[in-house]
């Protein structure tokens, strides 16, 4: 069976100037030959802010790029042709296409109206903080630049949970909206705040069956629009785990179709979080693995102090592989972000070998360690900060050595705080596969590994260039592979 790789096909600040989609069918061949086998493109509805809306603040869902809302036609990546094109020459590529769905939250309203809500405390949304009184709020998304087209349903104050903004005083608070659903949240697994069901602007509500059926509808309009392969679900521990159960049985059953699904429940450090949403799903979704990205970042500012052989400890991978998504960065953990938790330069290939290389997780590579990026925003002290972040000059190697040589059984020698390793030892499906791998985060290292006896006598070099010289496997199967100091080393058969 061959290594698959997602990627993540773009960052934050990629340009508002249309181009992603067009860039995205240009890009496809290459792609696949350089060893992706699947791309996650960003949201391709019309968000709030038009243009410059990256998509997670949806106002509305069947507008891909067709019309004119917002001040735009076109969305911050393209249009909707564009959009259905570039999807189309990613398959034509060999390409699985996955879509981003963002089913928080609605923002943009077209109309405020009167609505009767409780104020609570935002560190415990379950504790009300006022008695029921009446605020002003954006909950009317009635779409009149698509006057009805793909879709007549309106969305009022029964479909939202709650808001944060009282248009009539000007106040911002978290308003839990008192409808006939109930006067408080959805339930959620997550407990942080007392119940971490709102996130953001309008938060839908997913008792009300109507908003259920839509969202159903919506779903099978999307895949005979765009005809992609599989989801990347935004924001799910913000969500009823019951609400993505109904909703991809539904559309699996409709489509005939698998529908690969990965979701986004970050929160590092609470593995038992990633395992109830398993739990709760039915291990219908794959998640990915913020424990793991939250380790990768951690070792990357503790340098030699974090301790090498606990790196996948309290990870998803290590816990639930076949579930597992592995990711070194996102568009979240990139510098000035929300949830920024970034991984140093000089770790980041440690990283990547670490997803790519080993057996278990289905790796997710990062746009901006492709491309690079370039970009200025406000940081947390209010003043604008400039970023640039390089490619990752071993990332198209490494890339092509999972696709061609990380098989067969796996060794670890995770036994040293600051110098671990592992091999592969190659399967009779993938010519010459099989390798070896040192990290060190202090000073240069060297394991004793075993490969295999059918490596007897040949030679290794590393396929990085990091480290010179070549290994001479014994007649045993076991090579002294080393690193250098801070650095990773590949070792490969040479031919």
């Amino acid at each position: 069976m061959e290594n698959f790789t997602m990627m993540q096909y773009f960052e934050w600040y990629c340009p508002n100037d249309g181009s992603l989609w067009k860039k995205f069918a240009r890009d496809a061949e290459r792609l696949k030959k350089s060893g992706i086998d699947s791309v996650w493109l960003p949201p391709a509805h019309k968000g709030m802010d038009g243009v410059d809306s990256t998509g997670y603040d949806s106002y509305d869902l069947y507008d891909l790029g067709e019309f004119d809302q917002k001040g735009t036609i076109r969305t911050k990546y393209g249009t909707k042709d564009e959009f259905i094109q570039a999807i189309a020459a990613g398959k034509a590529a060999g390409l699985q296409v996955y879509v981003d769905i963002v089913l928080n939250h609605l923002g943009g309203a077209d109309e405020p109206e009167p609505v009767q809500v409780r104020k609570v405390n935002p560190d415990n949304r379950n504790e009300f903080i006022s008695e029921p009184y009446e605020i002003e709020a954006y909950t009317k998304f009635t779409y009149p630049g698509r006057n009805g087209k793909y879709s007549e349903f309106k969305w009022d104050f029964q479909c939202f949970t709650g808001v944060d903004f009282d248009n009539r005083t000007g106040e911002s608070a978290i308003y839990s909206i008192q409808n006939q659903y109930g006067e408080g949240w959805d339930e959620v697994l997550d407990q942080e705040n007392g119940n971490y069901d709102y996130l953001m602007l309008a938060d839908i509500e997913f008792r009300n069956p109507a908003v259920r059926e839509e969202l159903k509808r919506w779903g099978l309009w999307y895949y005979n629009t765009a005809k992609f392969d599989g989801f990347r679900l935004d924001a799910i521990k913000h969500m009823p785990a019951g609400f993505y159960n109904e909703w991809l049985d539904f559309l699996r059953a409709e489509l005939n179709q698998e529908l690969y699904t990965v979701g986004e429940y970050w929160s590092p450090g609470n593995l038992q979080g990633l395992l109830d949403y398993i739990d709760a799903t039915g291990g219908r979704i794959s998640l990915f693995d913020a424990c793991l990205q939250g380790n990768f970042s951690r070792a990357s500012k503790e340098g030699e102090q974090f301790d090498l052989s606990t790196i996948l400890q309290g990870s998803l991978v290590e816990a639930r592989p076949e579930l597992a998504v592995t990711l070194v960065e996102n568009h979240d953990t990139q510098p000035l972000q929300s949830l920024e938790q970034t991984v140093e330069p000089w770790f980041r290939a440690h990283a990547y070998a670490i997803i790519l290389l080993r057996e278990a997780g289905y790796p997710c590579v990062f746009f901006a360690d492709v491309y690079g990026s370039c970009y200025t925003d406000k940081g947390d002290d209010g003043f604008d900060h400039e970023v640039t972040l390089e490619p990752l000059p071993q990332l198209e190697a490494l890339l092509a050595l999972r696709k061609q040589k990380a098989y067969g059984e796996q060794r670890d020698y995770f036994d040293h705080p600051s110098c671990i390793g592992w091999t592969r030892a190659g399967d009779d499906e993938h010519e010459r596969s099989g390798l070896a791998v040192v990290l060190s985060n202090g000073e240069a290292g060297q394991k004793a590994m075993e490969i295999g006896s059918a490596f007897a006598g040949r030679k290794f070099v590393d396929a990085l260039g990091h480290a010179q010289g070549e290994v001479v496997i014994n007649e045993t199967g076991w090579g002294d592979f080393y690193c250098e100091a801070g650095s990773v080393s590949v070792w490969t058969a040479v031919d």
